[in-house]
């Protein structure tokens, strides 16, 4: 079945916030700006592959990085979980024309169809994400609600990188096989499939498989066992010290609910249209019985899937009351006895499934209901 492709040029200049402008044409770029121009896709006869070419421009940068969207919507939103990309993007791509993408449908978009398929090529000369990440740009948010877990107050989080759905068993297991050989001694997990959110792994577990998902791709990692930050945190159950400017790790509190809020200001859940709670928003209250393949329902304003239900997501810190008045980057305290997690699970109720819902336990437990996702700072190569 043919997916009915259209597509539109794009162009991104550094701030996040004009890449919806921008794709439209209606803002003026500097000449040191990289500009994507001849944009073109077309579907290989027989197969789920799209070809998207283009062209790209940029006066005073040797490389550049290119990711791509994809909207099922004629553009009015780019939320298809599109990550199977080869060819010229990502990283180190070379201004100049004829460039192309292959994008593997199949792969990301099993069964789907749509005659409303658009696509949009985005060139920047500063960091982007990696595939399956979002960048979420700095500023003040309010974080908790009196309704739920407050007292409702400001916080300024700076940009990070989060990954657009839970880590999925397959993105677990691959790490985990590369990491057992090198001091690494992660647990198996659990699952219901390899598109399924890998569950069954504590604190401790997910935070050592950060540092093995860093250190697999190259990045330096972010927890160390010492406060010189010398010996990379690998193996055993540790509070470890961070680096908080390198490699992947936990979201902290106030970034996992600033991600979660998707731009929303006081909304119940990470839906922006209602406080309303639905079947086929999420996975929750036993509904379906088990957990969903990750990404199964609707994204949030920031483009991020399953902020509520399906299963819990671990942040950093250990639990506490809230600080009053404005708080820059918070971090939770130095020590405690149970560290949070966030967003609810196929098991919870509605309530627990709140975007300011917090709850904690002791980071040595594991249960079919929790997993995570990680978070990535900006300028990681």
């Amino acid at each position: 079945m043919n997916l009915h492709l259209t597509r539109i040029p794009s162009r991104w200049s550094r701030p996040l916030a004009l890449v919806a402008v921008a794709a439209l044409g209606f803002f003026h770029l500097s000449a040191a700006d990289p500009v994507i121009t001849n944009v073109r896709a077309a579907q290989r006869e027989g197969t789920r592959l799209v070809d998207i070419d283009y062209d790209v421009r940029d006066p005073d940068s040797p490389t550049l990085q290119i990711a791509v969207e994809v909207s099922d919507n004629n553009g009015a939103s780019y939320t298809v979980p599109a990550v199977s990309f080869t060819g010229d993007v990502g990283h180190g791509i070379r201004p100049g024309a004829g460039k192309r993408i292959t994008w593997d449908a199949k792969a990301d978009w099993p069964n789907q169809y749509s005659s409303k398929v658009r696509f949009r090529v985005l060139a920047s000369d500063v960091w982007l994400p990696p595939r399956g990440m979002v960048l979420i740009p700095a500023g003040v948010f309010t974080m908790g609600d009196d309704r739920v877990a407050g007292p409702a107050h400001p916080v300024d989080v700076s940009a990070f990188a989060i990954d657009r759905t839970e880590v999925t068993a397959a993105l677990w297991n691959e790490v985990r096989t590369w990491a057992l050989s090198r001091g690494y001694d992660l647990t198996p997990g659990g699952s219901l499939g390899n598109d399924h959110p890998i569950h069954t792994v504590n604190w401790f577990d997910v935070v050592k498989w950060c540092n093995a998902r860093s250190e697999k791709e190259g990045l330096v990692p972010a927890y160390y066992l010492d406060e010189a930050k010398t010996q990379v945190y690998r193996a055993g159950d540790k509070a470890p010290f961070v680096n908080w400017n390198a490699g992947y790790r936990l979201p902290t509190e106030a970034e996992w609910e600033k991600a979660g809020r998707g731009g929303a200001v006081g909304r119940l859940y990470p839906w922006a249209d209602s406080d309303d709670i639905s079947d086929d928003r999420l996975n929750y209250n036993n509904r379906i019985g088990r957990t969903t393949p990750a990404g199964s329902y609707a994204a949030n304003g920031f483009g991020l899937r399953d902020m509520a239900g399906n299963v819990w997501e671990w942040c950093w810190d250990w639990h506490a009351e809230y600080p009053g008045g404005l708080v820059t980057d918070p971090r939770g305290p130095a020590s405690g006895s149970a560290r949070l997690f966030r967003g609810g699970s196929w098991t919870d109720s509605a309530e627990s499934c709140r975007v300011a819902f917090r709850y904690a336990f002791t980071p040595a437990y594991r249960n079919n209901g929790i997993g995570f996702r990680t978070v990535l700072p900006p300028g990681q190569p």
